[in-house]
């Protein structure tokens, strides 16, 4: 099958993609256009949590596709109901607005957080979030994020977010002024390079924000949905966050996200938040079947005995190779190398012969692994004897 060169000029080029198309899936494995295999260990950015067309999604999507797609948030629909008690039960919070991508739910607990300043804290507005964090694409996401380089993408930024040196609980304190309303956070910043918040400046953020009357924010759009091994990050530091944002592995694969508040928290007057797809019953059908393959029974045992044996593989990888070992939390981990050469390896995996293997190399020192979250034991062995020989290959 040839590459649709008409095909690839007509898409907006905004990054470089390989000369491969993708066109089927099943599990950890996908298959481009020329029928070669790959293992993926990037699964869409975390985004499919159950693998590449997971059975139980293709029924939901199936049977809810005959039933019916979208009668408008202006009315109630079954799944989004399913779906929203499901969350509430599962977790602190008790109200559920669902939303279409990470960085729409982000915004969505942005204005949350400012219109509860505007009625209980005399219109205090500023957000403290972190240094290398990652929120998502909109403007106001941008701004949130501390991402090097995004203070200057198309400015003016939008104004309020304080940045603060993660897990550094004084540098926090002493950002506060009478206008913060909230702290924003990652319970693993993904984007920065696979860096756990430690579980004692959680607790000590949710200490803080309560003696000040502020918000906490968890944006749990990786590390939610059993991604560390819990099913949601917050749960690690046994704490009770006011907001949460949920995105990526809620949808395993199509787009659903979802901001959760505390009953205290939830502000919204009618007209302040909507959407055309929000909570539509087609997206919200997959999340219901992908929260009870989550919380069935013995799966989360089986997502922390895999992330033992990929967090321990990676270490022997760091040893044998003198590199800085790993990190994270869960199916999130990173190996972190001693040279530049991450984006050299992922390219090596990739293009080994006769199967690849998918790995993302979101900073050119690092290798993440976003595996599905129900891969096997023989396939992260193999993910790691590949990855050996693709680091041979490229450092020799």
């Amino acid at each position: 099958m040839e590459l649709d060169q008409a095909g690839i000029r007509a898409l907006m080029d905004i990054t470089a993609r390989p000369e491969l198309v993708f066109t089927s899936g099943t599990g950890s494995w996908i298959q481009d256009h020329q029928g070669k295999r790959y293992l993926d260990f990037v699964q869409g950015w975390a985004v499919n949590c159950l693998g590449h067309c997971p059975p139980d999604v293709v029924r939901a999507i199936n049977e809810q596709s005959q039933r019916l797609l979208n009668p408008s948030p202006a009315f109630y629909n079954q799944p989004s109901l399913d779906l929203a008690r499901r969350l509430t039960q599962a977790s602190c919070f008790d109200r559920i607005f669902f939303a279409n991508s990470g960085a729409e739910a982000n915004e969505g607990a942005i204005k949350l957080a400012r219109k509860w300043g505007q009625l209980h804290r005399n219109g205090a507005y500023k957000i403290i979030t972190f240094i290398d964090g990652f929120h998502g694409r909109t403007l106001a996401t941008m701004s949130a994020s501390g991402k090097a380089g995004w203070d200057t993408k198309f400015a003016p930024q939008v104004d309020g977010f304080i940045k603060a040196p993660f897990n550094d609980l004084e540098a926090v304190e002493a950002l506060i002024d009478d206008e913060t309303v909230a702290v924003m956070l990652e319970p693993v910043q993904g984007e920065a390079g696979v860096v756990p918040a430690e579980n004692d400046f959680v607790r000590g953020l949710r200490e803080l924000t309560q003696q000040r009357n502020m918000l906490l924010i968890v944006d749990e759009v990786q590390s939610g949905m059993g991604r560390t091994g819990k099913l949601f990050g917050y749960q690690h530091a046994g704490i009770e966050p006011d907001i949460m944002t949920l995105g990526k592995g809620i949808g395993a694969g199509v787009p659903l996200a979802a901001l959760c508040a505390r009953e205290s928290v939830s502000c919204f007057e009618h007209g302040d938040q909507g959407g055309t797809y929000n909570g539509n019953p087609l997206m919200t059908a997959v999340g219901v079947a992908v929260f009870d393959a989550l919380t069935a029974p013995g799966f989360m045992e089986s997502v922390n005995a895999r992330s033992q044996q990929l967090s321990s593989g990676l270490l022997t990888l760091s040893d044998k190779w003198a590199m800085k070992g790993e990190r994270g939390a869960g199916l999130l981990r990173a190996l972190v190398l001693d040279g530049n050469d991450a984006g050299e390896i992922a390219n090596a995996a990739r293009d080994r012969t006769p199967e690849g293997l998918l790995l993302n190399a979101p900073r050119p020192d690092l290798l993440r692994f976003m595996p599905a979250l129900n891969v096997t034991a023989d396939e992260v062995d193999l993910m790691l004897s590949w990855l050996d020989e693709s680091g041979a290959a490229v450092r020799g």
